[in-house]
């Protein structure tokens, strides 16, 4: 029997609600040349298949809650030449960072009969936290387009092509009319990350800032356009939805709390 030789792809999960492998999945016919193309060496949403390392491509969705997670996605960073992140939960923490800033402790007393079985830590962190990583894909969940992009330029030997710019660039890309300025509605547009191709925008919905900032991120300079259209409170739920504890969008958290307290 000749030797496999085709690089190996794995997937690994962690804190998160498996929307990002889910997308993954969602690429049907384009998945199937792709499988031809690697070893699906570990993706338990998927196969039961478990292939041993090293790894060629992996691909990280979820993030860092418990002791034992900070200590295998250690194990999976010596083992992968390749790793890249899936989704808002790797990049940033997710919905659950929203712990970050609450009492772990009094919660789970609120929750379980018996919290001393616990063994979580106080915060929800993004995997670049604790380990390198060579690239992050943004979303919750991510693009599918987006995805496939990345392992075909990986597969192929070119570097993958991901833009860093805000989703106003893809909303004067697809004509979409400004929602903050011609129809006065609170939209992240200016400071998030682009990737989505603007989905809220063209189904006349701002932007909520599901794929978190873009590099650039301004917050401050968005602080006044958001406050002359929507309520504080609302505009630190806007930060809070998705990408809770990404640095640029908790100072705009933060700006909108000023503002709340000075009205």
């Amino acid at each position: 029997m000749t030797e496999d030789r085709r690089p190996k792809l794995a997937v690994w999960k962690f804190a998160s609600c498996d929307g990002c492998q889910l997308s993954l999945l969602d690429c049907e016919d384009e998945l199937l040349m792709v499988a031809g193309a690697v070893q699906i060496a570990q993706f338990t949403e998927a196969t039961r298949t478990v292939l041993p390392g090293p790894y060629d491509i992996s691909l990280v969705e979820g993030s860092i809650t418990t002791p034992h997670d900070a200590e295998r996605i250690r194990e999976i960073r010596r083992s992968s030449k390749l790793l890249i992140t899936i989704g808002a939960c790797a990049t940033a923490g997710g919905v659950q960072a929203l712990r970050n800033t609450a009492d772990v402790a009094e919660m789970a007393r609120a929750v379980y009969p018996h919290p001393e079985y616990l063994d979580v830590l106080a915060t929800s962190t993004p995997i670049a936290d604790h380990v390198d990583v060579d690239l992050e894909l943004r979303g919750c969940p991510i693009d599918k387009g987006q995805l496939l992009h990345v392992l075909t330029s990986l597969l192929a030997g070119r570097p993958p092509q991901i833009r860093d710019e805000p989703v106003c660039v893809s909303c004067k890309r697809a004509g979409v009319t400004c929602i903050l300025v011609a129809e006065g509605r609170a939209c992240l547009g200016p400071v998030t990350h682009g990737g989505c191709g603007a989905l809220c925008p063209r189904y006349d919905r701002g932007c909520f800032g599901c794929y978190g900032p873009a590099g650039d991120a301004n917050p401050e300079a968005l602080a006044r356009p958001l406050a002359a259209v929507a309520q504080p409170e609302q505009v630190a739920r806007l930060y809070s939805t998705i990408n809770p504890r990404a640095e640029a969008f908790e100072r705009g958290r933060r700006l909108a709390v000023l503002g709340q307290e000075e009205t």
